[in-house]
């Protein structure tokens, strides 16, 4: 793809190393439809792939990654969302593998749904690696079972940013695991 830029390649890329949001916001007009496009050629489903789009350019915008060179941020968008698009359909296996499961035999064992509890736990975890980082350790001392002032008290940070990190991180893995995440929410009361 043959990109105009207003100023050097190296300016460009300067500007959304220091976050400048009108920077960011000509990277979304730049390449938004072209990840889009890439997206559906892996999932075949335009609302998930207009969703992993959007996921990756917050994830560009919340990281502390510095870009050496334009080709070097256009791979990392497109490394981004393949990454994206690989979950995506691992999730949708899983989820498709028992709503089968349960359509073919009717019923729920023990075994099946201690066998779920692992998949979808496995699946969360997966999620929560990718996490911003603040957003990261604030969720896993949550599912530790800490609670709101103890996270603040361990990370020296008020409880007021330890319910924005945590809502933020709700937020995130919602997107990302969708239905199973709703899931885990109901079996873990989370």
């Amino acid at each position: 793809m043959v990109v105009k830029m207003n100023g050097t390649e190296q300016d460009f890329v300067h500007r959304i190393n220091v976050k400048e949001e009108a920077a960011f916001h000509d990277l979304f007009t730049r390449f938004r439809n072209y990840l889009v496009l890439f997206a559906m050629r892996r999932i075949d489903q335009l609302d998930a792939a207009e969703d992993i789009v959007q996921e990756t350019f917050i994830t560009v915008w919340e990281n502390k990654k510095i870009y050496n060179s334009y080709q070097g941020l256009k791979a990392y968008l497109y490394e981004l969302v393949q990454n994206k698009c690989t979950n995506y359909l691992k999730h949708k296996q899983v989820e498709d593998r028992y709503v089968s499961y349960v359509k073919t035999t009717g019923e729920e064992t023990e075994g099946d749904y201690n066998l779920m509890q692992e998949e979808i736990y496995r699946e969360l975890y997966m999620a929560v690696r990718e996490l911003p980082e603040k957003c990261q350790r604030v969720f896993e001392l949550h599912l530790e079972g800490k609670k709101n002032d103890e996270i603040a008290e361990i990370l020296g940070i008020s409880v007021l940013t330890v319910k924005s990190h945590k809502q933020n991180a709700i937020h995130i893995l919602k997107e990302k695991m969708g239905n199973l995440f709703l899931l885990y929410t109901y079996i873990y009361e989370v």
